[in-house]
């Protein structure tokens, strides 16, 4: 029987890893590779597993001190000799996976929670906002307990541009009233 999709053997995936890692502009794991690749029911998990030593070993990716992994120049110019070969709704699903996940690493490195345990047994969190040029806010809030603290860092990381948004259209807003 034939097997459907793009991914029929081990040459398929590496095309298909080097594709992705050509776009992602940040070391990946593994299990982000494959996350970004899986634009095909033939891929297995098993095959990426598989697939990178080898292109380690092939000089096609390097492994970071973290064990993450990067595209090396041999690598860019092999997966654009190479791309053309790939299915283009494959091409298409994948390229947009690595913008999402670019954009979601982008963000996840301009906003930052911090949680300190105080002496008198409440906890400080501190949450900032960067962008390009540097910090635009740091927040230091209160919480009663570990739990709280926690849950007000994972909250600002969600809704950082949003705090930011609403504490300057608050504190501009009464600018108006201080000037009349």
């Amino acid at each position: 029987m034939q097997r459907l999709g793009f991914i029929h053997d081990m040459l398929d995936v590496k095309v298909l890893i080097l594709f992705v890692m050509a776009r992602v502009s940040y070391p990946v794991t593994s299990n982000e590779i494959y996350e970004l690749c899986y634009q095909d029911e033939c891929l297995s998990y098993f095959d990426v597993c598989t697939a990178i030593p080898e292109m380690v070993k092939s000089g096609h990716l390097k492994q970071t001190e973290d064990q993450k992994y990067e595209i090396t120049e041999k690598g860019r110019a092999d997966g654009a000799l190479t791309e053309d070969s790939i299915a283009f709704t494959v091409k298409q699903r994948a390229e947009n996976a690595v913008a999402r996940f670019n954009r979601q690493i982008r963000r996840s490195s301009y906003v930052k929670t911090q949680v300190i345990p105080r002496e008198n047994g409440d906890y400080s969190v501190i949450m900032a906002l960067d962008d390009e040029m540097g910090n635009l806010m740091t927040l230091e809030l209160v919480a009663p307990d570990q739990r709280q603290a926690v849950r007000l860092g994972k909250l600002f990381e969600k809704k950082a541009e949003m705090v930011y948004n609403l504490t300057m259209s608050e504190l501009l807003d009464d600018e108006d009233e201080l000037e009349e």
